[in-house]
């Protein structure tokens, strides 16, 4: 049975972050829009999104130390970093504008304030530390950034990391206290929460869509309600896949040429959960350590607090895994489905040249107990395989793109894909994203509404809702550390020097 629907201007696929954010800012530059989100599951921000599948760093590039790559002449490569830090402030600036001006809830319940702490051990890993530290300093963004290689220090900074540490151990650490934990599943629901009073805007739950197709009045969607076993047909000019793991196969349906010779490469996550409320409450920080040579991006170990429904967690990880699952709670023939004869020769071409990838990723499959216990210890020497279980994280798919050299490469970051004329954009990728977000979403509002982003109305609500559009923070100390200081004031963060 077809069921004829209402036309939407927008279609917002998936109850994430990504679409959330992008619902709100067109909301707030076109008032009068119609917006439709569909989410397969029965709740919003329950994959990536969610507090317990999400790392909730805030990522900023304060402790983050794969974003601060050495080159061969031993330089420290600080761009990605510089980059990272100021999207990060962009989220900021327009969580603290809806806050104020929309009432959102309260900011406690979605960010708080923790310090980001990078922590190495040896020689030649505290040489590059310090090397970091001091590339950072010619940057705003990582004003207040602290060093250290003092034992006595450390214990202050970190006191359950250095608890049973030999005296003689070649310890550094950074500290930045501006650092902070999201929520990213609550930040999500109150966003939605706002959207879905205003009119206009419907969100359907159980709701899975099934196929994309182009059409001269826009874009025919069909999707599926799952609790009443019928489909419907709708149309809108615009389409946003953002369903995460889920937005691939979308893709591939909707035929755009932008499109083909995507695939994907699904990587599952596990943490360690600390259940002893003692331990819990000596750690106060998030603190990244190196990953180890030969591993990838996703594998840098972390010490992490939390802060989760209001109570404070320690997390411990990442453990990697591998599974053909696009989703958590996705099907084992998500890999399969996925591959196309447009993306075959970039997908063999991806795996073959990431075999230590997939040994790593076997490596982790086959852990033991002991081993994942033995990785903790290598943060917190005195840790008990008694405090600790193993939870399930959220599952990432890792962009595979053609390349004119290679045949195919891997990458590890967030991509956008749109339409030649603008019609329909796709989120592909993993971390830093959801931290980036609103840079991501306004980066694809100059590609599918370029128009309309260059109006003067639209411009005039843009720099509204982020005081530095258009500017850069890394380039204008007084104006970054003034904007940090007002976002940290309305979101009730640590207090900034101005």
């Amino acid at each position: 049975m077809k069921i004829e629907k209402a036309v939407p201007d927008v279609v917002l696929i998936g109850a994430g972050i990504m679409s959330a954010t992008l619902g709100i800012l067109l909301k707030e530059l076109e008032p009068a829009i119609k917006i439709d989100i569909y989410e397969r599951l029965d709740t919003a921000a329950a994959e990536s999104s969610d507090a317990w599948n999400n790392a909730g760093t805030g990522h900023s590039a304060f402790c983050e130390l794969n974003y601060t790559p050495q080159h061969e002449d031993g330089s420290i490569d600080i761009s990605k970093a510089i980059a990272i830090a100021e999207s990060f402030e962009v989220s900021r600036q327009f969580w603290a504008y809806l806050v104020k001006e929309k009432n959102l809830s309260a900011p406690s319940g979605f960010i708080s304030s923790i310090p980001h702490m990078s922590l190495v051990w040896g020689d030649n890993d505290v040489d590059y530390l310090k090397k970091r530290y001091e590339a950072l300093q010619s940057s705003p963004l990582f004003h207040g950034m602290e060093y250290t290689e003092d034992h006595e220090t450390l214990k202050q900074w970190m006191p359950l990391i250095m608890q049973g540490r030999e005296a003689s151990q070649h310890l550094a650490a950074t500290k930045m206290d501006v650092g902070t934990d999201v929520n990213f599943g609550s930040l999500t629901r109150a966003i939605f929460k706002q959207l879905t009073q205003s009119e206009g805007i419907n969100l359907y739950f159980n709701h899975e869509v099934k196929n994309l197709e182009k059409e001269n009045s826009g874009w025919k969607i069909t999707v599926k309600d799952i609790a009443k076993n019928e489909t419907n047909e709708i149309t809108a000019g615009f389409v946003f896949l953002g369903a995460g793991g889920g937005a691939l196969p979308l893709l591939l349906k909707s035929g755009i040429k932008e499109g083909k010779g995507f695939g994907g490469f699904p990587v599952s996550g596990q943490w360690l959960k600390c259940n002893n409320r003692d331990v819990i409450e000596k750690h106060d920080a998030k603190v990244y350590g190196k990953a180890a040579v030969g591993s990838p991006p996703m594998s840098v170990p972390h010490l992490d607090t939390r802060m989760i429904k209001g109570k404070k967690e320690l997390l411990f990880g990442p453990y990697a895994g591998f599974t053909t699952k696009f989703l958590k709670q996705g099907s084992f023939l998500d890999l399969p489905k996925s591959v196309r004869f447009s993306n075959i020769v970039p997908m063999i071409a991806a795996g073959l040249h990431n075999i230590p990838l997939t040994k790593y990723l076997v490596q982790q499959v086959r852990q033991s107990p002991e081993d994942r216990l033995e990785a903790l210890r290598t943060f917190f020497p005195d840790a008990k395989m008694e405090d600790w279980q193993l939870e399930m994280a959220g599952q990432r798919v890792q962009v595979i793109k053609k390349d004119e050299e290679e045949g195919g490469i891997l990458e590890f970051g967030t991509e956008v894909i749109s339409a030649e004329d603008g019609s329909l954009a796709a989120l592909l990728g993993a971390s830093p994203g959801a931290s980036t977000a609103v840079a991501i979403m306004v980066s694809l509002l100059g590609k599918c509404f370029p128009e309309k982003l260059h109006s003067a109305e639209w411009q005039r609500k843009l720099k509204k809702m982020i005081p530095s559009y258009g500017l850069s923070l890394s380039k204008n100390p007084s104006l970054c550390r003034e904007l940090r200081a007002q976002t940290a004031q309305v979101l009730g963060l640590a207090e900034v020097e101005v």
